[in-house]
């Protein structure tokens, strides 16, 4: 049978084809076949429309991935014109491509110079599954094989794969695949939930030093690397107080413990920053990337080492046993070279920066800081979060937050927004390329989602 994907079918034939064949992410897969898929068949800037007509504002660049928004013609037309020229290689049989090879100069001029090389992979959790192993060749190399933990945070998130997963600190997942040897975890660094009584500066410092405890239970000289985000984003978009990150690093640089920032989300301008670690203020010995690298349009990601650890690898590891049959697809990299270059050209990093970022920033916090349901606004650049609150003085939230918090995502698909609810909190990301008017309708209608979440459960 010839399926055209250009002949359009019914929302019900396509639910029914997708009730038959998909397992779909993160769903009661049986639930979701009784209700049937909301059917995405379009985007052009920040909107998409399902197969019914209904338009949407994405605000959330998909998965935190379309940078530049939907139908950016460049893009297509870089894939376009390496398909026709070289659709495929790989980088084994000591091969190389050009593709790969200017993607690499390009993404290297954008890098602080702390960095030096890069493992390609196809996403997010591949590359930390790379980093994994990396990390303790490494180590290996010299002449250190106990130093095999690796250590990260409670409500972290790194990937769907087994060794991500189990990095990852998200229980349920750990429950349905289990856990591997030799990975630690320590508490989020969430002043809004686990506080007490202290400032955020006192309580970055309590979080952080966490760390040093973990390690010295396990011993410095098992300890191989502290994996993290810079913000966490599947685990709420929450963001560590100023004093969390440069206790963090001076710790690893103590026990000798390399630090790894996981900036499949954070990465390629979502902070105002080229890359979040610098918009935090430390410096990490690797940099899992993705996402942002290609805007979505095509599965892409990486492994991004330090000088010092690239030349040790290179120039006393010999083999290096590893590899992927489209590390570095030459499509791909000419997709991620022109997303690049757009970012980088049309100035949109800076733009986030200084225009877009600080006006989402306002809007939100002028539409929300008085709202009754909401105890805290966090984010900078184009990412944001809201966190639902009983009460805001006291930081006491709801016992049904999840159960809020995901009415409220209904509510905004119903007004036409695309948000994320993750535990007690709304979160955000749209498109770097939004515009005022693209984040003014952002705002309205998360209030308007808000505010019918607030009547739903009595509080407005």
């Amino acid at each position: 049978m010839n399926i055209r994907l250009d002949a359009p079918r019914s929302t019900a034939e396509y639910q029914a084809l997708d009730a038959a064949h998909h397992i779909h992410a993160f769903v009661d897969q049986k639930a979701l076949n009784a209700e049937g898929p909301r059917v995405i068949v379009r985007g052009e800037g920040l909107a998409l429309w399902d197969s019914d007509g209904k338009r949407y504002l994405d605000g959330m660049s998909g998965l935190w991935c379309t940078n530049l928004g939907y139908g950016r013609k460049d893009l297509a037309a870089a894939a376009s014109h390496q398909l026709e020229q070289l659709p495929y290689y790989n980088l084994f049989f000591h091969t190389t491509h050009p593709a790969v090879v200017e993607l690499s100069e390009l993404l290297f001029s954008l890098l602080p110079d702390h960095y030096s090389h890069a493992i390609y992979t196809n996403s997010g959790s591949e590359a930390n599954e790379v980093l994994i192993r990396t990390v303790r060749r490494y180590w290996q190399i010299l002449g250190k094989p106990q130093k095999k933990i690796m250590i990260g945070r409670w409500n972290g998130y790194h990937g769907s794969t087994l060794a991500a997963t189990a990095l990852g600190g998200m229980k349920s997942m750990h429950e349905m695949g289990g856990m591997i040897p030799d990975v630690a975890h320590i508490d989020e660094p969430y002043w809004f939930a686990h506080e007490g009584n202290l400032s955020p500066e006192a309580f970055g410092l309590r979080a952080a030093r966490q760390l040093e405890e973990k390690i010295l239970e396990l011993g410095a000289e098992n300890v191989a690397a502290f994996v993290a985000e810079p913000f966490q984003g599947a685990g709420g978009m929450i963001f560590p107080p100023e004093s969390y990150w440069p206790e963090i690093q001076r710790i690893c640089r103590q026990y000798d413990v390399l630090l790894c920032a996981d900036e499949v989300i954070g990465g390629f301008g979502r902070t105002g920053e080229w890359f979040a670690h610098e918009y935090f203020g430390f410096e990490p010995d690797t940099l899992s990337i993705a996402k942002g690298l290609t805007s979505g349009y095509i599965p892409m990601g990486g492994l991004i080492l330090s000088k010092r650890m690239a030349q040790v690898l290179v120039e006393q590891g010999g083999v290096f046993a590893h590899g992927l049959t489209y590390s570095g697809h030459p499509v791909a990299a000419a997709v991620a070279i022109a997303n690049l270059k757009a970012l980088r050209d049309e100035g949109i990093v800076t733009q986030v920066k200084q225009e877009t970022g600080p006006y989402l920033q306002r809007c939100l916090r002028e539409a929300f800081g008085d709202h009754p349901l909401i105890g805290e606004i966090q984010g900078t650049g184009l990412v944001a979060a809201l966190q639902f609150a009983e009460d805001k003085t006291s930081r006491k939230r709801f016992a049904n937050e999840n159960e809020m918090a995901w009415q409220c995502r209904t509510f905004g698909f119903e007004e036409g927004l695309i948000i994320r609810s993750t535990l007690g909190r709304m979160i955000m990301a749209p498109a770097l390329v939004a515009s005022h008017a693209d984040i003014d309708e952002l705002v309205d209608k998360t209030r308007m989602a808000v505010d019918r979440t607030a009547r739903a459960y009595g509080r407005l």
